[in-house]
């Protein structure tokens, strides 16, 4: 669910989710602190060096605050919980014009490049 909110740039949204296996919170965790995609792997020019980041904080991420993250690449990760109806619930955020338009943009093009589509 994508909360909207009178901010500029920056896009929160509630996330609900169930597991086959259910993990554990520290596993949950550690999976977005480990987690590399194919454009860390490649060390992309405008990939976020840590594409998700955790906030211990149970405030956090704030757009404000956090929607520059990795230079407006990275995404915010906080609030994570057990959840009544669901395995766990937790809220992200990130940059709706650098991460999500613009700078996809140009990741993307810079994907499509290290494999070669656009030689």
């Amino acid at each position: 669910q994508c909360i909207r909110v009178p901010v500029t740039d920056g896009h929160l949204a509630a996330v609900f989710v169930s597991f086959e296996k259910k993990p554990t919170i520290e596993e949950i965790k550690n999976a977005w602190k480990n987690f590399a995609g194919y454009p860390q792997q490649h060390n992309l020019p405008s990939a976020p060096k840590q594409f998700l980041t955790y906030f211990e904080e149970d405030n956090r991420p704030q757009t404000k605050l956090d929607r520059n993250l990795e230079n407006g690449m990275g995404v915010s990760v906080g609030r994570l919980r057990e959840d009544s109806q669901y395995d766990y619930k937790f809220v992200c955020l990130s940059h709706n014009t650098i991460r999500g338009a613009a700078g996809g943009a140009v990741l993307m093009a810079e994907t499509l490049a290290s494999k070669g589509y656009l030689d």
